[in-house]
């Protein structure tokens, strides 16, 4: 996908604050934070949500959300999202997870 804003970021194409990396996923800072802590978590293979997202790649992304979520100090709390779909907030079409932490999360998110 040689137009994904994503995929660059996982090629190295552009530049990001990244803060894990294994053989199959990234996580980096969201550059328009919703969130003290607001990292994103995709997977370097091109998916265009969670639709498409095989068993064995949806065990990897959590273990390494686990990971995370202890490296970065979530333990007062945090939230998970996958925006899917337009109807669902997804603006960029490459599977990402939003981790954010570091203040009180209300519900229904605004």
């Amino acid at each position: 996908m040689s137009e994904c804003l994503f995929c660059k970021i996982a090629a190295k194409q552009i530049p990001a604050k990244v803060v894990y990396e294994d053989d199959y996923t990234l996580a980096f800072y969201d550059i328009n934070p919703q969130a003290p802590k607001h990292l994103l978590l995709i997977p370097k293979l091109h998916l265009e949500n969670i639709l498409g997202l095989a068993d064995d790649t949806a065990a990897h992304m959590l273990a390494a959300m686990r990971c995370i979520a202890s490296e970065q100090d979530f333990s007062q709390g945090f939230r998970v999202v996958a925006n899917t779909g337009e109807q669902g907030g997804q603006t960029v079409y490459h599977l990402h997870w939003h981790l954010l932490s570091g203040r009180h999360l209300g519900w229904p998110p605004g």
